[in-house]
């Protein structure tokens, strides 16, 4: 595969890839397998519908579909139209797929046969996926600059925010060296989440091969599975997800070439089973306003303390500052380079505020504000420290939660963990830490409230009293949202008493 022009897009990039190896495989989802031929003419019949509809440069285009390989012809069609698709998860609310439809400004629907009848139907024109080819590419001048989707993650006022990412930003992140044997990726995120990006453009720019997991939620067997039928050499997990497949089968994910994992503060204990099971694992870190993954770090040995987040990937520029924007060895972190998003689609006062000058680098150079404290390590990596809006108060005391996260991490009996400062009762404001035991401490039989009442002792021993929770909750297994991040929002409230079980 030839080097990736940053000064081409995304379309031409992959008619390129099937020009060079028509015949070579470009998606598997189950029964399903597409040559890049094949993929190419689905794409091409579908672009031409979309065109005919009146889809043009920047054309917000929403794709709603479970996972399969309807999702790749989707996303290849919209661009290759010169729209910018915009994911919607199937399990949204229909209220927010509707205000997310609006910010965007989009009026047709992509979607599969089961959501054909959606009730978005009604809001937007729904077109959806064929099985019908055309071997004649469109053959837009799509300049790399336009924008190629817009994911929509949580906003601070509670509405959704639009991240407008370029065929640029796309091409820049695709490009970088890291990605040279991941030439089978395995594709089960949620088609909504930033990993996407990762799982579909990666092997389709680089010759590569995206193997799609079945639908629903992913766990050892599917990765079992998967592993032995289909060969896969790189995959993705959340932070959440790792955790547990890592507690539960930690010679599984040793398998897997190019293991990477990311979402959350790293959870150490995981990352040391995996290394003694013979594996690597990438820490990887990075915003959705910088394309998805901006820095990584690959744990090769027991880590004997925190995890590092690493060192940029090849288009990304970092820099460490302080409040007045000057370098500092910590402070929060800020991003510049060719992944940087274009910015919030419709927010100007937004995008603003988050995308400001960069003081070092040349005049115009834009650089992201990430919000997220991070120290520069003596060897040059970078290692997370917490949100700088993440604090808490509790009784005039100022907390970060990712302390105490990461000292009820190290405690030998505990899987995962998750704080929060909860207030179920007005003036009653606390700090509850939820609780995972390592599989073998958590059978029939097992006391919860022990296990509460030892991590809580042990917590005492290197935490200031205030920093203790009041409260522990064991439970069986933390949720999930639909990127497979800790749902915190879902996790009940404690018992009365200071140890609680759920």
């Amino acid at each position: 595969m030839n080097p990736i022009s940053l000064r081409r897009n995304l379309a031409a990039l992959f008619e390129a890839r099937v020009a060079a190896a028509p015949h070579a495989e470009a998606v598997v989802c189950g029964e399903v397998r597409l040559t890049a031929a094949e993929l190419n003419g689905r794409a091409n019949a579908l672009a031409r519908r979309l065109l005919t509809a009146g889809v043009g440069p920047e054309s917000p285009v929403a794709v709603l579909m479970e996972r399969s390989a309807d999702v790749a012809v989707a996303t290849l069609a919209v661009v290759k139209a010169g729209g910018a698709y915009v994911p919607l998860h199937p399990a949204y609310p229909v209220a927010r797929m509707r205000a997310i439809l609006d910010q965007a400004g989009a009026r047709i629907v992509l979607t599969d046969t089961a959501h054909a009848g959606h009730e978005l139907a009604e809001h937007a024109a729904s077109l959806t996926v064929g099985d019908d080819t055309d071997p004649e590419n469109p053959g837009l001048d799509i300049a790399a600059d336009r924008l190629a989707y817009v994911m929509f993650t949580s906003g601070s006022t509670g509405a959704p925010k639009g991240v407008g990412v370029t065929h640029r930003n796309i091409l820049s992140f695709a490009a970088d060296h890291r990605w040279r044997e991941h030439d089978r990726v395995l594709s089960h995120s949620s088609f909504a989440f930033d990993a996407s990006t990762y799982e579909l453009w990666v092997p389709l720019l680089n010759g590569g091969v995206v193997v799609m997991a079945p639908p629903g939620a992913v766990d050892a067997g599917t990765v079992a599975r998967m592993l032995d039928d289909e060969r896969i050499t790189a995959a993705f997990m959340t932070t959440g997800l790792f955790n547990v497949l890592a507690e539960e089968a930690p010679e599984l994910l040793a398998r897997i070439p190019s293991l990477w994992t990311g979402g959350e503060a790293a959870h150490p204990a995981a990352m040391e089973r995996i290394v003694l099971a013979d594996g690597i694992v990438h820490n990887a870190y990075g915003p959705t306003e910088n394309t998805t993954f901006s820095v990584s770090y690959p744990v090769e040995k027991p880590p004997s303390g925190a995890v590092p987040i690493g060192r940029p990937l090849d288009a990304v520029g970092v820099h460490v500052l302080d409040g007045n924007l000057r370098p500092a060895d910590e402070g929060e972190l800020y991003l510049t380079g060719e992944q940087l998003a274009r910015g919030y689609l419709g927010r100007p006062d937004l995008t603003a505020e988050r995308f400001v000058a960069c003081p070092h680098g040349e005049p115009g150079t834009r650089m992201y504000r990430t919000g997220d404290l991070v120290r520069r390590l003596p060897d040059g990596d970078l290692e997370f420290v917490g949100r700088a809006d993440g604090q808490v108060k509790i009784r005039g005391f100022r907390i970060e939660l990712g302390e105490i996260e990461a000292t009820l991490a190290r405690h030998p009996e505990v899987a995962q963990v998750a704080v929060l400062a909860r207030e179920d009762r007005p003036g009653d404001r606390r700090l509850v830490a939820y609780l995972v035991p390592r599989a073998a401490d958590a059978g029939p039989g097992a006391d919860t409230g022990e296990l509460a009442d030892r991590v809580r002792r042990a917590a005492g021993e290197t935490l200031p009293a205030y920093m203790v929770p009041s409260a522990f909750v064991v439970l069986a297994a933390l949720p999930l949202n639909h990127n497979g991040k800790v749902d915190r929002r879902a996790l009940p409230a404690p018992e009365t008493t200071a140890s609680g079980t759920a």
